[in-house]
């Protein structure tokens, strides 16, 4: 299964065939529209006793995709005590046995391919090369941290002898049941890559999506539970994160907890989760990512990485370009060429359809947020260079579209080059010198990406010296500031980004869902 066409970030290359079966599966699941679904807890499907929630497409909004139970503290408990039940054996279990149910959901994940990439265009609005890239990466993320237990031995170590017949060693052992909250954006990857870390390791697991995201969450429990694995050890609910949020924070039985999402909740998350004594708290947060062009750049590579990183899927990534440094003796042709590039390669409406680079925003609160930045940018004097308007007639009507913004003449202490938006709004300041352009890019509480564009290698070892990001982009036609990909690419942040500084998709991932235990032995 591992030989399958492997759309990713950086190739987005889709064949004839993939179209083809992409558009049938588009018609699988439209035909199954407003169907009820249940939780996973245990091994069984559950349905709560709280409401069924409609949930409702940003493709348009008369579109109700699915209904779920609007899960509450009650079932919350029910699996994390199920969580707790099913720890032991699983824990035990040797890690090769686990890397067997992983490495088989991963191949379940690859068969379904395009209906799951059907399902996410129509539930959060990604196109469908980024789609099936993402549902792609989802499966590698399994893969990728399956080869890590499996390349370090189940992280059991010999160390040095202290005496005749006496052994010492190292081995990381899992913690027990973990929390594992998700975000909308990546509804499938990042929803993989959190429960496979945490699974792989010996954990057991109580997932719950975002509530703009439950039905990509389901499928990651129904390939789980395909595979084999067994009762408990995975456990999906949906519902207000107010409340299942609560219950995670506040039950002894949770052992750890893993976030991705804004800063706000990741910080309260971060203060609150451990309080009777620390216990392991994974936060993965925002963004506001930076992209400097020198003079001495290709400024066509440069227009169309920033294009892509800033533009595509809307901005709706941690990791999307919105600040851009560009020198000032470069900067009119630099934004020439971003104008052209976005006239001609950004393509707006039904993200299912071939042709379409940018779907819609996810909501109309990120609606709003957008017209408030444009309306913000344009009375403090900024210029609207590109973009700036909410999209409403024809095939728009129903939906959440708007135009990619391109923003200049803004000071760069103002706001919109400050606070993440998680919008397709792109602003630009000049600067006169790469110092200076350093010194803006690292004025963040962030520190997730950032890119630069030059052909000078001392600009470049200067860059990657002193700028204050997880990850680092140089000359990077597919994305400015995007693009990771398992076991090529680590992600993670650094600061307000992230709380461990170990990066995700990387080598030292894996072992954040494990505590060291040091054992002596006296052989008699």
């Amino acid at each position: 299964m591992r030989k399958s066409n492997r759309v990713t970030y950086a190739s987005l290359t889709i064949t004839p065939n993939d179209d083809l079966v992409y558009d049938q599966s588009v018609k699988s699941v439209q035909s199954r529209f407003g169907k009820h679904f249940s939780m996973y807890i245990n091994g069984e499907r559950w349905v709560s006793s709280g409401d069924q929630i409609a949930h409702h497409s940003p493709v348009d909004n008369r579109i109700i995709l699915s209904y779920f139970p609007n899960g509450n503290r009650d079932d919350a408990k029910m699996a994390i005590d199920a969580a707790r039940a099913a720890y032991g054996k699983w824990g035990s279990l040797p890690y090769k046995d686990r890397v067997k149910v992983l490495r088989r959901a991963a191949d379940i994940i690859i068969e379904r391919r395009f209906e799951l990439s059907a399902w996410m265009a129509y539930e959060v609005g990604k196109n469908r090369s980024e789609s099936l890239a993402e549902v792609n990466e989802a499966a590698e993320l399994i893969r990728y941290y399956c080869d890590q237990m499996v390349l370090n031995k189940g992280f059991v170590r010999k160390m040095e002898s202290p005496a005749s017949h006496q052994e010492t060693m190292t081995v990381l052992r899992p913690y027990g049941v973990w929390a594992v909250i998700a975000p909308w954006n990546f509804p499938l990857a990042l929803s993989t890559g959190m429960t496979a870390g945490a699974l792989v390791a010996g954990n057991t697991v109580v997932f719950k999506p975002s509530s703009e995201s439950p039905l990509l969450g389901y499928e990651l429990s129904r390939a789980l539970a395909d595979a084999g694995i067994p009762r408990g050890v995975f456990n999906f609910i949906s519902g207000p994160g107010s409340t299942i949020g609560a219950e995670f924070q506040e039950n002894p039985n949770v052992d750890g907890l893993i976030f991705t999402g804004s800063k706000k909740v990741g910080m309260q998350l971060y203060h609150q989760f451990a309080k009777d004594y620390p216990k392991p708290v994974i936060t993965e947060m925002g963004g506001k990512n930076p992209a400097i062009v020198t003079r001495k750049a290709d400024l066509n590579q440069a227009a169309e990485g920033i294009m892509k990183a800033a533009f595509g899927f809307g901005g709706q990534k941690c990791s999307a370009c919105s600040r851009i440094y560009v020198d000032a003796d470069v900067k009119e042709k630099l934004l020439d060429k971003l104008t052209e590039c976005i006239l001609r390669k950004v393509t707006i409406g039904n993200p299912v359809e071939k042709e379409i680079f940018l779907g819609p925003l996810i909501n109309s609160e990120a609606v709003q947020t957008y017209t408030s930045a444009v309306q913000e940018a344009y009375h403090d004097g900024g210029r609207i260079i590109h973009g700036g308007h909410v999209l409403t007639d024809g095939p728009f009507e129903y939906g959440n579209y708007v135009e990619p913004a391109l923003i200049e003449e803004l000071p760069p202490s103002h706001r919109l080059f400050r606070d993440e938006l998680f919008v397709p709004l792109l602003v630009v300041a000049g600067v006169n010198t790469l110092d200076e352009a350093l010194a803006l890019a690292n004025r963040s509480e962030y520190g997730l990406c950032a890119g630069i564009y030059s052909k000078d290698r001392n600009e470049i070892k200067q860059f990657l010296d002193q700028i204050q990001a997880g990850v680092a982009y140089v000359n990077r036609s597919a994305g400015a500031t995007t693009g990771a990909w398992p076991g090529v690419n680590s992600f993670g942040g650094w600061r307000a980004s992230g709380s461990t500084g170990k990066n995700a998709l990387g080598p030292y991932y894996v072992q954040q869902f494990m505590r060291e235990q040091s054992r002596w032995t006296v052989n008699s």
